[in-house]
């Protein structure tokens, strides 16, 4: 005979401590649906909306009014019919709290209505579990407050219907369970797991921040490759503003940008993912207010390109993130792990760059030994001094045959390259790259920004004051596979030719109009695909940047072992 199974009592959270907030009782529809779900939005502040999370402020736009006064238990009317919307009650014996769509009062009965988008499911209950829940919390809330409540209803905007919940004894005891355990799971500071191979993945709004069939490759080795990414496509740009006293401002839902007597440049706000300022460029103060409100972030770059610094708005919410970052940070065996695997990628990739791009008749195979052998030296140095070496000799290497790459125009080598050199460069090769180094390390560093981590500490380049040294650690596998091909391809498509350039005291920078078209050519190769290397699927450039992001918090945060490299064959 099998043991009995042994009985498992409730276990209640703590009091709620003053300093605490309360959780919405939508959370604990998501603990009921996802625990991991919960966990982001609700412990680390990750949010994402999809066409669902938009139709459902749209539905709830009726809904969300100025709550009108509403008469308190001992005065409920005995034979009228009152109703209130957008009621918001809390209880800090149960650490909830949550704004009710609508309340209705008739015989001295208060019922909780909670408008829910789409069609009613065909379930046995009426509607699921996480909802049912949802509304029980509302309920729970009423009678804390004194208010005789027996029941609710769930409606359901799609389909114009009404679903009855009892709130029995069953319903009440998924409740509260729920609640304590959103509340124990968010006190103990660990994120669940990501579900298996669930269906509810695909249509989560935050399936690009949980990459939950990408951890679970990850960590346990699993042999079905991920699903394609099922996020949609960023339609939003940067908005670059580069021409001295160029003013920007904000009119309704557009940004319009004046210089002078030409004419007004417009850029819709919701199109806008950031806003790139390039030396003596105004920004109105209710444009940057308004950029802050929408968390899109404002680049402060020098005439020249040196990069200032950003304003955003409140920023991320992930504590955790930042939290595993600093502690990582600060432990030399795992800087010099990591350092040697970011290294070893960047010699790999510079060296399938030449590899790929050779225009003579036989490739340098002395160059392409000796950058396969400083690969093998990268992954076990013993300090990063070390480290640095290695990096300067493979630079050395790559650079020093990184011409015979460029195609000469009109029989003139205007494009002359012998090194590489920088603060000034003083060639126009060198200038295309230190231009889109300046943007590809930008770029990074606002999407670090976005995903929650301190760009400016790392764990390979050393923090320095204006410095974001996360930023450079994680564009090194990206400096040949972006930066180094934007290059290539204005000089060899002939976008930006000889005249495009300024020299002047030794220095050679780029005038304004070889600017744009390097930038140009820069956001279409943040645009085009490739085959993940790793899971396989597509993915532009531009989301790869936020997945290797994330999946580096994923490995600070212990979630998997390894944090995968990007090396193209």
């Amino acid at each position: 005979m099998s043991e009995p199974e042994q009985a498992m009592l409730p276990l209640p959270a703590p009091p709620l401590a003053a300093d605490q907030p309360p959780v919405p009782a939508r959370m604990v529809n998501e603990y009921l649906y996802c625990p991991r779900l919960a966990y982001l939005m609700w412990v680390q502040g990750e949010w994402a909306d999809s066409a669902d999370t938009v139709e459902g402020r749209i539905r709830h736009r009726r809904v969300d009014q100025p709550p009108a006064e509403f008469p308190g238990p001992v005065d409920l009317p005995e034979d009228e019919r009152l109703h209130a919307r957008s009621l918001t009650l809390s209880s800090d014996r149960l650490g909830v709290i949550a704004t009710l769509d609508l309340v209705e009062v008739e015989d001295g009965t208060v019922t909780p209505v909670d408008y829910k988008r789409g069609k009613r499911p065909h379930v046995a209950a009426g509607a699921w579990t996480p909802e049912r829940v949802q509304l029980c919390v509302q309920g729970l809330l009423l009678e804390e407050q004194g208010y005789p409540c027996t029941e609710g209803l769930l409606y359901f905007c799609e389909s114009r219907e009404r679903v009855r919940v009892p709130f029995d004894a069953e319903l009440r005891a998924i409740t509260l369970d729920a609640i304590h355990g959103l509340r124990l799971l968010a006190a103990a500071g660990r994120i669940p797991p990501p579900l298996e191979d669930s269906p509810k993945c695909p249509r989560c709004s935050l399936v690009g921040i949980c990459l939950p069939d990408e951890v679970g490759f990850l960590d346990k080795g699993q042999v079905v490759p991920p699903r394609p990414l099922a996020v949609g496509r960023a339609e939003a740009l940067p908005v670059y503003v580069q021409t001295q006293g160029a003013r920007v401002a904000r009119s309704g839902e557009t940004l319009e940008i004046t210089v002078e007597d030409a004419p007004v440049t417009k850029a819709r706000l919701m199109d806008t993912s950031q806003v790139v300022l390039y030396g003596n460029v105004r920004l109105t103060t209710p444009c940057l207010h308004e950029l802050m409100r929408r968390e899109i972030p404002v680049t402060w770059l020098s005439h020249g390109g040196w990069f200032l610094g950003h304003t955003v708005g409140t920023g991320h919410k992930n504590v955790e993130l930042r939290t595993a970052q600093y502690r990582a940070s600060f432990e030399p065996a795992f800087c010099l792990r990591l350092a040697r695997e970011l290294v070893a990628a960047k010699i790999r990739n510079a060296r399938t760059l030449l590899r790929r791009n050779w225009r003579g008749d036989a490739p340098p195979e002395g160059a392409l030994a000796d950058l396969k052998r400083l690969v093998a030296r990268a992954r076990h140095v013993s300090d990063l001094g070390e480290l640095l070496g290695i990096e300067g000799a493979a630079g050395a290497a790559y650079f020093g045959h990184f011409a015979g790459t460029l195609k000469a125009h009109g029989g003139v080598d205007a494009f002359n390259f012998t090194t590489r050199n920088r603060r000034p460069p003083t060639d126009p090769v060198n200038a295309l790259l230190s231009f889109a180094y300046s943007l590809l390390v930008r770029t990074i560093a606002v999407t670090l920004a976005a995903v929650g981590f301190d760009p400016y500490r790392a764990f390979y380049h050393q923090p320095r004051y204006g410095r974001p040294a996360l930023a450079l650690d994680l564009m090194e596998p990206f400096r040949p596979l972006i930066a180094d091909s934007v290059v290539l391809q204005v000089i060899n498509n002939g976008e930006v030719g000889v005249g495009d350039f300024v020299r002047a005291a030794g220095a050679v920078a780029l005038k304004d109009e070889g600017r744009k078209r390097l930038i140009a050519a820069f956001e279409r190769r943040l645009e085009q695909e490739i085959t993940h290397p790793v899971f396989g699927y597509r993915v532009s450039y531009r989301r790869l940047l936020e997945v290797q992001a994330r999946l580096l918090g994923r490995h600070l945060q212990g979630e998997i072992p390894e944090y995968p490299q990007i090396v193209t064959r």
